[in-house]
C-alpha cells in the first residue's frame, strides 16, 4: 500500500471514529434528557401528591345534630341545651361559590363541633349579590331558607348547596327549591305556598341589612363571639376547631343598629 494510500485510510479510520463518538454523545445527551425529563415529572407528581395530601377534606361527621331553632330575626340556631358559647355566626349566600367551597371543607365540622357541646351556632343567610341574575337566585334560596322548619334546615340548607347554580347563570327556581324542600322531608303545604309567595322576603331584607351593620362585605364570613375569623380557619377544619376550643364561652356585644351600605361583592 502506497503511503498515500496508508494516509488516507488512517483519515477514514480517524474520521469514523469520530463519527462514532460524536454518535455516543448524542445518545448520551438524549439519554440525559430523558432522564432530566423524568425527573421534572417526578418532582411534579411528588408535589401533586404533597398538595393533595395537605388539602383540606370534610371531617366526615354523621351523627346527630345538635337541635335546631329558627330566631325571631330569622337566624338559625344549633346548638345543644345549655350551651351559649362560645358563639359562631355563619354569614352566608347561598348563590356564592366560595360558601359552597365552605360548605364542602368545614360544613361537617360545625356540626360537630356544635353536636359535641363546643360552640353555639348561628346560621344567618342573607343575600349578597346586587347584580342580576344573582341578586334575585340569592333572594329565592334565602327565601326558600327562611320557609325550611327549623328540624329540617340544615338538611335542605345542604341540598341548596348541593345544587348551586354556577355563577351567573339563572337558577334557584321555586319549583326546584320546592323539590328540594321534599327531598329534605318537609311536607307542609304551607313550604310551597311560602316559597312561590315570597312570604320571607321582608325577613331576608332584615337579615341583609344586619349583615350589614355587622361589617359583612364578603361570603362566607365566620364571626367568632364577634369578630371575624380569618381565611385560614375558615377554610381548615383544623384551625377553626382551634379557634372555636380556643375561644371563650361568651359573645361579643351585637352590631350597632347604625345603617350602612349594602355589601356587593362576594370572596
Amino acid at each position: 500500500m502506497s503511503k498515500a494510500a496508508r494516509e488516507r485510510t488512517a483519515r477514514d479510520r480517524l474520521a469514523e471514529e469520530r463519527r462514532r463518538q460524536a454518535e455516543r454523545q448524542k445518545r448520551l445527551r438524549a439519554i440525559m434528557i430523558t432522564l432530566g425529563a423524568i425527573v421534572v415529572i417526578a418532582v411534579v407528581v411528588v408535589a401533586f401528591v404533597a398538595v393533595q395530601s395537605n388539602k383540606d377534606t370534610p371531617d366526615g361527621y354523621r351523627g346527630a345534630l345538635a337541635p335546631l331553632s329558627r330566631e325571631a330575626d330569622g337566624s338559625v340556631v344549633m346548638a345543644k341545651a345549655g350551651v351559649t358559647g362560645p358563639v359562631l355566626e355563619v354569614f352566608e349566600d347561598f348563590q356564592c361559590p366560595a360558601c359552597k367551597n365552605f360548605e364542602e371543607t368545614n360544613g361537617d365540622t360545625i356540626k360537630r363541633l356544635a353536636a359535641e357541646g363546643k360552640a353555639k351556632v348561628i346560621f344567618r343567610p342573607f343575600r349578597l349579590f346586587q347584580q342580576e341574575p344573582l341578586k334575585s337566585n340569592s333572594q329565592r334560596a334565602a327565601n326558600a331558607a327562611e320557609c325550611a322548619p327549623a328540624d329540617k334546615w340544615v338538611t335542605f340548607h345542604d341540598l341548596v348547596y348541593k345544587n348551586q347554580p354556577a355563577e351567573g347563570s339563572q337558577g334557584f327556581s321555586n319549583k326546584d327549591l320546592i323539590k328540594w324542600g321534599k327531598e329534605a322531608g318537609i311536607n307542609d303545604p304551607a313550604f310551597e305556598k311560602c316559597v312561590n309567595g315570597g312570604e320571607k322576603n321582608s325577613v331576608v331584607d332584615q337579615a341583609t341589612q344586619y349583615a350589614t351593620r355587622a361589617g359583612v362585605q364578603g361570603t362566607p364570613t365566620l364571626n367568632l363571639n364577634g369578630t371575624k375569623l380569618d381565611e385560614k380557619a375558615t377554610y381548615n377544619k383544623a384551625d377553626l376547631e382551634k379557634a372555636v376550643l380556643g375561644a371563650p364561652a361568651s359573645q361579643a356585644p351585637a352590631p350597632s343598629a347604625a345603617p350602612s351600605a349594602t355589601p356587593s361583592k362576594s370572596k
